[in-house]
């Protein structure tokens, strides 16, 4: 930052780039795209890593958990339904998918790695059970399509950011 100068370019995927997110360690970027997968790629040299393909539709959200080892992919279309895929960074295999009516537009860890909150078209917050893979709850209040998501540092609050113009504070139990 202290230049503002790029320093790479990483380039494999074959359609837009909808969403990007580091790795705790700050080692590697995740990137999810309109051509369905998610990349995920070594920051020192540019290089390519693991292509994770799986998504019925464009990867419109991508999170790392706190400990790095796994990274949640939203992805859904206008026809298709929203699902959220969580990936083992270190095998590359999909562990568990989410279903959502319609299009996840982001994903978001708790701190303790417990709870993965989903932000959907469907104008709904979804918090799930990250070991289980059970919805814990929904949240409803919005009028619009919700298209942000982030825990406080306490992960006691959630945020979230929707088309409606509003940011909503949600107050939200850590998973035990």
């Amino acid at each position: 930052m202290a230049t503002g100068k790029e320093t790479a370019a990483l380039k494999a995927h074959t359609a837009r780039v909808l969403a990007v997110a580091f790795s705790p360690d700050g080692k590697t970027v995740a990137s999810g795209s309109e051509d369905k997968t998610i990349r995920l790629w070594d920051v020192a040299t540019g290089k390519e890593t693991a292509a994770l393909a799986g998504h019925a539709s464009e990867v419109k959200a991508v999170a790392f958990s706190p400990d790095g080892k796994t990274v949640a992919s939203g992805s859904g279309g206008i026809q298709l339904a929203g699902e959220v895929k969580l990936w083992d960074v270190t095998t590359g295999k999909e562990t568990v998918t989410l279903k959502h009516t319609v299009s996840v537009n982001s994903v978001a860890f708790s701190p303790d790695g417990k709870t993965l909150a989903s932000g959907s078209q469907d104008k709904t917050i979804r918090l799930w059970d990250v070991a289980t893979g059970k919805e814990r709850a929904s949240l409803q209040g919005h009028m619009y399509i919700v298209h942000s998501v982030a825990f406080s540092p306490d992960g006691k609050t959630l945020a979230s950011g929707s088309g409606d113009k509003t940011i909503k504070l949600w107050d939200v139990n850590p998973a035990k």
